[in-house]
């Protein structure tokens, strides 16, 4: 018999979000296509260690309630998002206090009428919430967007602004306002700096940009000292006066695992490794040469820079996640808890099971404590004495579960970045992930749309997707 010019009509190299998204959206425009992952499981970075009932993430990389592409990303309609309290919590001079929750109802422009900002005075407890909601993925207006319109201006309860008085506060009030009704393209097209000497421009005080704003985007960005581009940081907080902060109900896993799930069957290939790709073939150790029509490079950047030479490769933030359980949970609420004095290796913390409750077995109680760079030689037990301090409780009796270092945890994004870096490299060779996008789930989504519907356009329109080489090779690609 012979042999057929193809096996499939795209290949797609890795099984991380961005991968499987985009063979959603091939598979369901009638493309064939097959998608290999090296690893035994699917969900790249975003994968979760189950250790004695508890779910714990690698990475922990924080959602939020308004990405568009959650919504409008084939395969996740079963996805429940578990959104932590409104705002945040800031840990400042031994004090708490909330920020950033969101008004609810009218336009950003409406809603700066009923932002308040009140003088810097200690919070009692707060209250333990009587019940976690499910919060229903948004259904957003402009679907090629990476991040949504805004429709709330964020909610604020002294936020530490060094000095008594509302000044301060106004003003980042303001600027807050100012990014939640300013459309994404305009953000987009703002002169680029790092964050930090953007912020510092506008007018906003040292002590606030220090007392929220970096605490809050080093959450977001993975980045503690604002190195990231302006345009990306706006985009981040863009994004949080818009929706909510989540977590994937059952772990990241969840994710991937729900793309691959709803894919057509024998879609998904593991354990398969690809050592080179051409623009009609893929050579892989397990299974010598699979020919096809096109290729979508999948991967992260390192990989893909192994498999296109010539393909950038950025720097990377290293993230390390730090995961105690405890019977006696500090009364925190479902808040995500920020360390704006920095005074110890831990960024952001929170009571894991508390936002969601599959997390952890009945009973016990999940602690999930992000550290950002480089980690202290014991970092367990320097972030036990942070997290002492951050709690107000002791941490003798906590229990370490697990302790996962990512040192190429999330792609940098220091200026200039283009948050829309090229995913075709020649008619039939492709790439996506983060590191073409942003530097989060909602910019591996979009990447991976982006790609897809270059794949089908190249398809449609007929452009050269020349019948099988007799054997590949790889072409030099454009960062």
């Amino acid at each position: 018999m012979l042999e057929p010019a193809y096996q499939a009509d795209v290949v797609v190299v890795g099984a991380g979000v961005a991968g499987l998204a985009a063979a959603h959206r091939l598979t369901s425009a009638g493309v064939t296509t097959a998608v290999l992952e090296a690893a035994p499981y699917v969900g790249g970075r975003m994968s979760t260690e189950k250790v004695d009932g508890f779910r714990l993430d690698r990475i922990g990389q924080l959602l939020n309630t308004s990405y568009p592409q959650l919504a409008l990303s084939p395969g996740l309609d079963a996805l429940v998002l578990r959104p932590f309290a409104p705002g945040v919590l800031l840990h400042n001079d031994g004090r708490h206090f909330r920020a950033g929750a969101p008004a609810h109802g009218g336009s950003a422009r409406s809603a700066l009428h009923v932002v308040r900002a009140l003088t810097s005075a200690p919070r009692p407890p707060l209250p333990r919430p009587s019940s976690l909601t499910r919060a229903a993925v948004p259904r957003p207006s402009a679907p090629d967007s990476s991040v949504p319109r805004s429709s709330a201006a964020p909610f604020f309860e002294g936020p530490p602004s060094g000095r008594r008085g509302i000044g301060a506060p106004l003003r980042l009030r303001t600027a807050l306002g100012r990014i939640a009704a300013t459309p994404v393209e305009r953000l987009l097209s703002r002169p680029e700096s790092t964050a930090r000497e953007a912020l510092a421009a506008r007018g906003l005080p040292a002590r606030t940009v220090d007392g929220f704003l970096r605490p809050l985007l080093a959450a977001l960005l993975c980045d503690p000292e604002l190195t990231t581009s302006s345009r990306c940081a706006d985009l981040a907080l863009h994004s949080f006066v818009s929706g909510r902060l989540c977590l994937p109900e059952g772990g990241a896993e969840v994710l991937p695992e729900l793309l691959a799930r709803t894919l057509p069957p024998g879609t998904v290939h593991t354990g398969v490794r690809v050592t080179s790709v051409s623009t009609t073939a893929v050579t892989t150790a397990e299974h010598g040469v699979i020919r096809c029509r096109a290729v979508l490079v999948a991967t992260d950047a390192r990989a893909a820079a192994e498999l296109l030479p010539g393909l950038r490769v950025p720097d990377f933030h290293p993230v390390t996640v730090v995961h105690h359980t405890t019977d006696e949970p500090p009364e925190t609420g479902g808040y995500l808890l920020l360390d704006a004095d920095r005074g110890g290796p831990v960024a952001h913390t929170s009571v894991v099971s508390r936002v969601d409750p599959a997390r952890a077995p009945a009973g016990r109680a999940l602690v999930s404590s992000t550290v950002l760079g480089v980690p202290p030689a014991d970092v367990d037990t320097a972030a036990r004495r942070h997290l002492s301090r951050l709690y107000g409780t002791s941490t003798a009796r906590w229990e370490t579960l697990a302790v996962h270092h990512t040192p190429d945890a999330v792609p940098a994004m220091r200026p200039p970045h283009d948050p829309r870096r090229p995913v075709r490299l020649l008619a039939g060779l492709y790439v996506c992930g983060d590191h073409r996008d942003t530097s989060t789930v909602q910019g591996a989504l979009h990447s991976a749309h982006r790609a897809a519907a270059a794949i089908l356009g190249d398809l449609s329109a007929g452009r050269p997707m020349h019948h099988a080489d007799p054997a590949p090779t790889t072409p030099r690609a454009a960062a």
